[in-house]
């Protein structure tokens, strides 16, 4: 086998994010629009001369068996997808694990489709989507829903809807040249410097939901309406009320657990609205990442992140998804 590259794209929320997890839309059907962004997952594979298992991302591992594996998505995907010869990967991200864009989703996209060129086979965005899912929810337990995958798979700027029975329409957006435009121009990115793992804030959401909760219900509830909204104002390139409207999501998603925002993010967020944004949020679980805001004068608003020692990540949207290549 020759060298097989993959990648998978990050993501970021545009609206409803949350009402992906299982706990949720097994009961009310959840929907949300993302973004896929032109920053990845990046993955090499081969298996010549390999007689071991060497995997390298933030750690090496080299075991003799794939049990051996440490890394659980590493190991139970290729238990599951793969039957070749031992196989040395290695993978790299374009930003940090722990910050907001779905990296443990495109980390397990980017496996599976790289996986499935080295065993000769094609895969479609939703078999890949619903694998990755399979492996974090069913398999590791994860608290985690199905959107980051999903977006990974398909790329674009998708309405997902999540029905009860575990399917997941697709919806593709074809905005505007215009709204595309001015959301390339003025929404912008901002590393808060604080990353943290999603699994806490996502736990508490998971378990008050599934034990009916009725104030987390009715956070959740808000926020699908919310994420329709944000679909129909996207489709209308009415920008002025979505970026309103994200404003209202943040305050809203903030209430939904403890430690969704930290003082270092009010911080920011404060800075960012007195520079001229609109609205914005975290995008992610909360607790750190990534601040997405909408801005009316963007040099300014950068203007004043930069004074505020807040990296800037530039960004566009990606419309291509999961893909894979090979090098003799």
């Amino acid at each position: 086998m020759s060298v097989i590259f993959s990648r998978a794209p990050l993501r970021i929320s545009l609206g409803g994010g949350g009402t992906d997890l299982p706990s949720y839309y097994a009961e009310h059907e959840g929907f949300l629009v993302a973004g896929a962004i032109d920053k990845y997952i990046y993955m090499l594979m081969h298996t010549v001369f390999q007689r071991r298992y060497r995997m390298k991302y933030s750690e090496t591992e080299d075991v003799a068996e794939i049990a051996e594996i440490r890394h659980p998505i590493l190991r139970e995907t290729l238990a599951r997808h793969w039957r070749g010869s031992p196989m040395e990967i290695a993978s790299v991200a374009d930003v940090p694990a722990g910050t907001g864009m779905g990296s443990s989703g495109a980390f397990t996209v980017a496996l599976l489709k790289g996986l499935a060129h080295a065993r000769r086979t094609s895969i479609t965005p939703e078999g890949l989507a619903e694998s990755a899912s399979e492996i974090e929810i069913e398999i590791l337990h994860e608290p985690c829903g199905k959107q980051d995958p999903y977006v990974a798979a398909h790329g674009g700027i998708c309405a997902y809807t999540f029905a009860g029975d575990g399917r997941v329409t697709v919806e593709p957006l074809e905005l505007s040249p215009a709204t595309l435009r001015s959301l390339r121009e003025n929404l912008l990115l901002f590393y808060t410097g604080e990353a943290r793992e999603a699994s806490a804030v996502l736990s508490d959401q998971d378990q008050r939901t599934r034990s009916g909760d009725d104030e987390m219900l009715a956070n959740m509830h808000r926020t699908k309406e919310m994420g329709l909204r944000s679909r129909d104002l996207l489709l209308e390139g009415d920008l002025s009320a979505y970026a309103e409207l994200m404003h209202e999501h943040w305050l809203n998603k903030r209430r939904r657990s403890p430690g969704m925002a930290t003082d270092r993010v009010d911080e920011l967020y404060t800075l960012a609205r007195r520079s001229g944004v609109v609205g914005g949020k975290l995008v992610g679980a909360g607790g750190g990442g990534f601040l997405l805001v909408y801005a009316r004068n963007p040099a300014d608003t950068r203007q004043a992140m930069a004074a505020a020692g807040a990296f800037e990540l530039p960004f566009d949207f990606e419309f291509v998804g999961a893909h894979s290549d090979e090098y003799a």
